[in-house]
């Protein structure tokens, strides 16, 4: 693998011009078929295999009349303050919205009158209804014209003094992302890479590649997005990790190089054995990231599947430009790239008189400096208290992860947007008019015999209906409405608990129970769905996919560590310190999102339940990323020992060369995933503070305090590989070993350059 990666390394040096033109045309090739290519699908949602997914297909195909997919607002009116719904100039200023809503947009079908069924549609002390404008057209699909219609309309409601509020997936989400946080994440990590390199040059690099790797990978998806099914969301999650992998692949790599020309290696030889060594671990880093996103094709969801597909193609690109663009811009700038204080050691042109004095000034004060790095430092700390940082280490992560425990997944919803957006005020009104279940409805179908008129249908659906009102927590129950052939009915039953609450959940099982004891009797087919019981499958199917998942992952990934590393303990130890990192995090998200504390500081607006999709994600996410850590930073440690270092040797002199870049690495991650905590969306704050505290986490605690000191106490048994095991196994060098036999010793820095 290493003599493989080195000649490829060299090759693209020498051909940088070549190099380049390739990736030039890939990107100019994958933006014209992008914007090229038919618009990408709406969004769709589909769990094959549950009772919701079975229901809303039965519903389309005995229900063809209706407008299942159409997108749906629904407008909440108050009546001003001491005055009803049913007072005559209130009712005339409802009316006349009815009317300005159904002429609002060619993309409307109609307008449901609240006066024409005010048991439904007005609540009980008079004051408010609601009214549902239906479209003709999926949510994402519902163009400008028509949310500025409807907010035109709700405007000149208010001004006739009516309290109008309105919610739905028609209505135009007021949370957009306004992107201010991720300008600052970028920022930081370019502020990162300079201090860590010392040249705009180098610290340039790795966002210039990365940019590069996202783009053609966020293109492809765009160019094959209505072939697959691949909708504009899918690019969300590609997007997130191929801009941390593709700035962590490149980091590494210039770091390597900027390395080896400082041992006094010629500028070809220096690319060619940081892609040999820093890039086998880019190959076996994205390798552990692919697994982790592929691996979401477990969870049995299309969306996921996708999402999950996208974005390890989108880490492929980003490891094939790290192994040839990267060594290509290196030949672009051998020199620029180096530090800019140092730089006269490593210029290739004959030097004045001056600048020989100002190297031979800089020599002279290198070879004064011998104080260790910080992470040399540290290493050698580490190694004089290993039970001390070890017992810190766990017990501080233990502890933060004990509110774990209580984790309680849920799916975003009106009930938890900011306070301020129409979305959330219509959601109060009507919990406070209607009850708090209104704002989560479920869906009763019953399929029986076709019948004449759907007398059968309506007559069981009827009978059911009796029976599931008798079900504690249940507010109310609609009559049955069949459909034409008569075979199929569908009711709602209005819980008595809003859409979130544990109770709502319990009672949709309890009401599936007593569907299937109602079906013998009955002689019909019963499913429960809508929209929180689709909610309520969507969090049960991924919490049984949740183990089967990390399985796959940890396991296949413990396969390619111990490949890399030669041993059984170093990848067991990396997976376990990855649990023990996640589930800290999850703690940390449970105690500021759910339970609320430090909410004021975070600006959450409304505690609640953690994202389903949330807990997986990270893990995908933090999974590739504490491997690429674990990989970097452990690798070096394995080629130091692989060269005849002593294990205690081999853990400083991983500290010393990868140390410094594998924090910088983690700073930039953090940055980038900090910047989503200052928007206005309370889930994005989620996923932004997931991710930076688990990154926190795993890269600053389990890779540089709890892996070392584990090192420390294992000594040799650290690198213990079973002799049937060994023979067994594949050998991929990643330590560069062969590379050490065939390439000739490095010479001063100076005398190198002068050569090369």
């Amino acid at each position: 693998m290493a003599t493989f990666l080195s000649k490829l390394g060299r090759l693209a040096f020498r051909r940088k011009g070549v190099t380049l033109l390739i990736w030039l045309l890939a990107f100019v090739g994958m933006g014209v078929a992008a914007s090229s290519a038919p618009t990408p699908p709406a969004d769709t949602f589909s769990m094959p295999g549950t009772e919701s997914q079975e229901a809303f297909d039965l519903l389309t195909e005995k229900f063809p009349d209706a407008s299942v997919d159409g997108a749906t607002a629904r407008v909440v009116v108050r009546a001003p303050e001491g005055t009803k719904i049913t007072t005559p100039s209130t009712r005339t200023d409802v009316q006349r919205l009815v009317t300005e809503l159904g002429a609002s947009s060619p993309q409307v079908v109609g307008v449901a009158d609240p006066y024409k069924s005010p048991a439904v549609s007005i609540s009980a002390d008079g004051t408010t209804a609601y009214m549902v404008v239906t479209y003709k057209v999926p949510a994402a699909a519902v163009d400008d014209k028509a949310h500025d219609a409807l907010d035109k309309a709700t405007e000149q409601a208010r001004e006739a003094g009516l309290t109008v509020e309105a919610g739905g997936d028609a209505v135009k989400i007021e949370q957009a992302m306004g992107g201010t946080g991720e300008q600052i994440g970028i920022l930081v990590s370019a502020f990162v890479l300079v201090l860590t390199f010392g040249s705009m040059i180098a610290a340039g690099m790795p966002l210039i590649t990365a940019l590069i790797g996202v783009g053609i990978g966020i293109s492809g998806i765009t160019a094959l997005g209505s072939t697959f099914g691949l909708s504009g969301t899918t690019s969300t999650l590609a997007m997130m990790i191929g801009l941390a992998v593709g700035i962590d692949y490149a980091l590494f790599i210039v770091s390597r190089f900027r390395a080896e020309r400082a041992e006094g290696r010629t500028p070809e030889e220096a690319a060619g054995r940081a892609v040999g060594t820093a890039g086998s671990a880019v190959v076996f880093a994205g390798l552990t990231v692919i697994v982790a996103l592929a691996g979401l094709a477990v969870v049995n969801i299309p969306m996921l599947t996708k999402m999950g597909l996208a974005a390890a193609g989108t880490v492929a690109v980003a490891v094939l430009v790290a192994i040839t663009l990267v060594p290509a811009l290196l030949g672009l700038a051998p020199v620029k790239v180096m530090a800019r204080k140092g730089r006269l050691r490593y210029a290739v042109k004959p030097l004045s008189d001056r600048q020989r004095r100002r190297a031979a000034k800089h020599e002279a004060k290198l070879a004064r400096k011998t104080k260790p790095n910080l992470g040399t430092r540290w290493a050698r700390y580490v190694l004089r208290h290993p039970v001390v940082v070890l017992l810190v280490g766990v017990i501080g992560l233990g502890t933060i992860a004990v509110p774990a425990a209580s984790l309680e997944l849920g799916l975003p919803g009106e009930g938890q947007m900011s306070t301020q957006t129409t979305q959330r005020k219509a959601y109060d009104l009507l919990s406070e008019s209607f009850g708090p279940g209104f704002n989560g409805p479920l869906m009763v179908t019953v399929q029986t015999k076709p019948a004449v008129g759907g007398a059968g249908a309506k007559a069981a659906g009827d009978e059911i209906g009796k029976a599931l009102a008798k079900t504690p927590g249940v507010a109310s129950v609609s009559p049955a409405t069949a459909n034409k052939a008569g075979d199929t009915a569908i009711l709602n039953v209005i819980p008595t608990t809003g859409p979130t609450e544990k109770k709502t959940e319990e009672l949709v099982h309890a009401l599936r129970d007593t569907a299937d004891d109602l079906e013998r009797s009955t002689a019909s087919r019963i499913l429960v769905t809508g929209q929180t019981a689709m909610f309520i499958d969507f969090s049960q199917t991924l919490d049984d996919a949740l183990l089967p998942y990390l399985a796959l992952v940890v396991g296949l990934a413990f396969l390619l560590l111990m490949v890399v590393f030669r041993s059984v303990l170093v990848p067991l130890k990396a997976a376990l310190g990855f649990l023990l990192s996640v589930a800290a995090a999850l703690g940390a998200v449970v105690a500021v999102f759910q339970w609320g504390w430090l909410a004021d500081v975070f600006g959450i607006d409304a505690p609640g339940p953690i994202m389903s999709t949330m807990p997986i994600f990270m893990i995908g996410v933090v999974f590739g990323l504490a491997m690429d850590y674990e990989v970097f930073l452990v690798s070096r440690m394995r080629e130091s020992y692989a060269h005849g270092a002593r294990p205690s040797e081999a853990v400083v002199d991983g500290f010393r060369y990868g140390g410094r870049v594998v924090g910088a690495a983690a700073v930039i991650m953090m940055s980038v995933f900090s910047g989503f905590i200052v928007e206005d969306n309370d889930f994005v704050k989620m996923i932004g503070f997931a991710l930076a505290i688990a990154v926190l986490f795993d890269a600053f605690v389990v890779r540089m305090a709890i892996v070392p000191a584990l090192f420390a106490l294992l000594g040799k048994s650290a690198w213990w590989l079973p002799k049937w095991l060994d023979r067994i196994l594949p050998r991929v060098d990643v330590e560069g070993e062969k590379l050490t036999a065939t390439q000739p010793a490095p010479r001063s820095p100076r005398e190198s350059t002068l050569v090369g």
